[in-house]
């Protein structure tokens, strides 16, 4: 089963008075755990980050002056997240600018499925407290990279708190026996054309195996007449 988490930094806070994507960042999950694939780049973009923008990313202008445009990551960006899932934290706040950057450039706007983390960990916590350096800290997230917000590192983080609100390592590890189960009983279906050998006991090992049953004490077999 696969995911994409995904986190932005932004110029502001609103994309509907003009304000813009400056980084993505992407995350590919299979079966709720990251994997090594991702997705990461800047923006460079007309607008002025405003103050506490820069804050709280250490983003400026001037990095991002020698960087391409949303556009011209446009593609890269699309491909990867594909149709699969999103998994965003506060989904409402990045769909909103994706869509935008998308609209701006005359792209269709994104309409796959979202999952909000914001809304899943209040439900699953029962708590109204949801940001993401609480859930980290909650859930024992390691933050001590986090000096400032980046969309890789917090969609990183992210992947880790989700894993833990859909149940754990435990929860994932049963997935994957899940999908080994389907492979094998696909591999069996694959063998029903095959030439199959058919191996006969001799009648000496018939008989070996006889007298070493016999010698097992409170056989299971014996107790229930098996």
């Amino acid at each position: 089963m696969r995911e994409v988490v995904i986190d932005t930094e932004t110029t502001g806070l609103s994309h509907k008075n003009g304000d813009r994507i400056i980084e993505v960042g992407c995350v590919e999950l299979i079966n709720h755990v990251a994997t090594n694939n991702f997705l990461q780049f800047y923006c460079k973009v007309d607008k002025e980050i405003s103050e506490s923008a820069q804050k709280i990313t250490g983003i400026t202008n001037s990095f991002l002056s020698d960087k391409k445009n949303f556009s011209e990551h446009c593609e890269g960006f699309l491909k990867f997240i594909g149709k699969d899932p999103l998994i965003i934290h506060n989904a409402d706040f990045d769909i909103g600018f994706i869509n935008s950057e998308l609209l701006f450039i005359g792209k269709p706007v994104i309409t796959n499925p979202v999952v909000d983390t914001v809304s899943l960990a209040r439900k699953v916590l029962n708590t109204r407290v949801a940001n993401l350096d609480y859930l980290c800290r909650r859930f024992k997230v390691d933050l001590s990279e986090r000096d400032l917000h980046g969309a890789l590192l917090d969609s990183r983080l992210l992947a880790e708190v989700y894993l833990e609100l859909k149940g754990g390592k435990q929860f994932s590890m049963n997935l994957s026996k899940d999908n080994k189960i389907k492979t094998n009983q696909n591999s069996k279906k694959d063998t029903n054309n095959k030439k199959i050998t058919i191996f006969e006991a001799s009648e000496k090992d018939v008989a070996l195996h006889k007298k070493t049953v016999s010698e097992i004490k409170e056989a299971v077999w014996k107790k229930y007449n098996y």
